[in-house]
């Protein structure tokens, strides 16, 4: 247990100095010392500065720690209730669901202006990802929530909605189709304080909600059997997992794009530093989907000087050779 509390203190203190890191850098470079001062005393720094660092650079680095800590604790999560550990939130379709949501705002050129700010794409992208979601819930309810049965039904819509995406694509203009393509390369660059809000409060939640069921989610890991002779009722906690997974994934993506790997890699690095015990592996998918993103986010800085890449292909980049490499344990252990 002791060793288990310091890998997550670890982590925490690696992720904390990775924000540092990310926030100094930028078109316009932080000295370490700068950053750490305007962070705990604003006004020791001059207007410009404290503008920069509270008002661009702060939310960047914090929606890349929510953001990757809401897709890693969705994939650790789905991994156990699916018993796949390829298995991550996209095999539900959540993300091109959010993505044709998106494209929809766009091309038809919906307006909602809250808070000063047009709030229709991240709404459609929202209402897309919960559309799928209730699909899902609903046939795997009505057929029987099995572990088969969610990821047909998963797959069956990942493609359909792709091809409605690719459809909105062919009938958009091209100022539309520019916006369309940025969206789906995912990007942190329009991160707010109101955004962080509503992502830090679905994460908190859902925190709150799988630590109350995480001897039930161990004892799921360990077979259907297993669970059952504790008295676990494994459909409905299936339900109630892949409902969470689904709710963190479509929050985080309506603000950010489509951010894909995170939660795949994030919740294998968890498990070979605290193992299958959920009271340390769900903690710990969210610190490493935290560090994976906001590492990302540093080397969507830095590749290239003077440009910010988009964060979805920094992920995808890093992310397909570690695919491949489960793939190949994977097909080993087989």
């Amino acid at each position: 247990m002791r060793r288990r509390l310091l890998l997550l203190a670890t982590l925490l203190a690696v992720l904390c100095a990775s924000v540092v890191a990310d926030i100094a850098l930028g078109p316009s470079t932080f000295a370490f010392a700068d950053v750490l001062r305007g962070l705990f005393t604003p006004g020791a720094l001059p207007q410009a500065q404290q503008v920069i660092l509270w008002e661009v650079r702060l939310p960047y680095a914090v929606m890349a720690v929510l953001v990757g800590a809401s897709l890693g604790l969705a994939g650790a999560e789905m991994q156990t209730a699916l018993n796949n550990p390829l298995a991550s939130p996209f095999t539900l379709g959540v993300s091109a669901a959010a993505a044709v949501g998106a494209s929809a705002a766009v091309v038809s050129g919906f307006t909602l202006l809250a808070w000063g700010e047009n709030l229709a794409v991240p709404l459609c992208a929202f209402g897309g990802a919960a559309c799928a979601t209730a699909l899902i819930q609903l046939l795997a309810w009505r057929q029987g929530a099995t572990v088969d049965t969610v990821v047909l039904f998963g797959i069956a819509l990942l493609f359909s909605f792709e091809a409605l995406l690719w459809l909105l694509q062919f009938i958009a203009d091209s100022n539309a189709l520019q916006q369309i393509v940025f969206w789906t390369m995912g990007s942190l660059g329009r991160a707010t304080w109101t955004k962080i809000g509503i992502v830090g409060t679905v994460l908190l939640l859902c925190l709150l909600w799988s630590a109350h069921q995480a001897w039930a989610l161990t004892a799921l890991r360990a077979g259907e059997d297993q669970a059952r002779s504790f008295g676990i009722a494994v459909e409905r906690l299936r339900l109630e997992t892949l409902l969470r997974v689904s709710l963190l994934a479509a929050t985080a993506l309506s603000f950010v794009g489509t951010i894909g790997f995170v939660g795949l890699v994030g919740p294998h690095i968890a498990r070979m530093l605290l193992g299958e015990d959920h009271r340390y592996y769900l903690p710990g998918s969210a610190l490493a989907g935290a560090l994976m993103l906001s590492l990302a986010s540093i080397l969507s800085k830095a590749l290239v000087p003077g440009v910010v890449l988009p964060i979805g292909i920094i992920t995808a980049l890093v992310g397909v050779p570690l695919f491949m490499v489960l793939v190949l344990r994977q097909r080993r252990t087989a």
